[in-house]
């Protein structure tokens, strides 16, 4: 049985979409399954929107994504987890090629990414050459992670001294455990986090990441990128 785990803050306006769209790909795949959204801490409907969706949902207050996925992890009953982003659109091409990948003896991984959006091409082109840096480094981005639940136990799941990165850490500590396969299917993820927030903003994190490195990510204080809010 498939698990799949959906951390959400505040994702009203998207996370009907992004539930409809696993409901979809798993029955497409004949794959029995549950949905779970652990809620964080939310201030609007986003728990309402996902019962009316057919989840089971899990309130906690945190409001650190780390911490999320494993309150997700903790409640589900599934032998295969995934864990998607309430602004993610899944489909079943994806998830048989997930499915394959598992069948085929690796412990997790996870996909490309495409922006869905009124995306420039550059930033387009952009995003596809750092997919394939992951792909090459093993590195599972966060909006479409999967595994065994054995190899999840085995990690110990999400770092929780990382308040953003903890997709990277993971991906890293599933590679001590077995073969991580990072799929040429891809998601769609929204493109918020550019309308939201401008090119300076990304050079600044960067600048911070340069001088401090994974230091920053150990606090909220210089990640707003992740935990302000942003526009739908």
């Amino acid at each position: 049985m498939w698990s799949f785990l959906i951390p959400a803050h505040d994702e009203a306006p998207l996370i009907g979409a992004t539930l409809d769209a696993i409901h979809a790909a798993a029955h497409d795949c004949g794959v029995a399954y549950e949905l779970i959204v652990v809620d964080d801490d939310s201030t609007d409907a986003t728990g309402d929107v996902a019962r009316a969706h057919g989840a089971q949902v899990v309130r906690v207050a945190f409001r650190h994504i780390a911490a999320t996925r494993n309150a997700g992890a903790a409640a589900a009953t599934g032998t295969r987890l995934c864990f998607v982003d309430a602004d993610t659109l899944i489909d079943a091409r994806l998830l048989r090629a997930a499915i394959a990948a598992l069948d085929a003896g690796a412990v997790g991984g996870g996909c490309a990414v495409e922006l869905d959006g009124d995306v420039r091409g550059s930033v387009r082109l952009f995003t596809a050459a750092v997919m394939h840096v992951f792909r090459w480094m093993r590195v599972t981005p966060g909006c479409f992670v999967y595994c065994t639940r054995a190899a999840f136990d085995a990690t110990g799941g999400f770092d929780t001294n990382y308040y953003a990165g903890e997709d990277v850490a993971f991906s890293r500590a599933l590679a001590t455990v077995g073969r991580v396969r990072i799929l040429r299917e891809a998601v769609r993820t929204s493109d918020r986090k550019l309308r939201t927030f401008g090119v300076l903003d990304h050079l600044r994190l960067m600048f911070r990441f340069a001088l401090r490195g994974r230091r920053i990510l150990r606090s909220r204080d210089h990640l707003a990128l992740w935990y302000d809010k942003r526009r739908h």
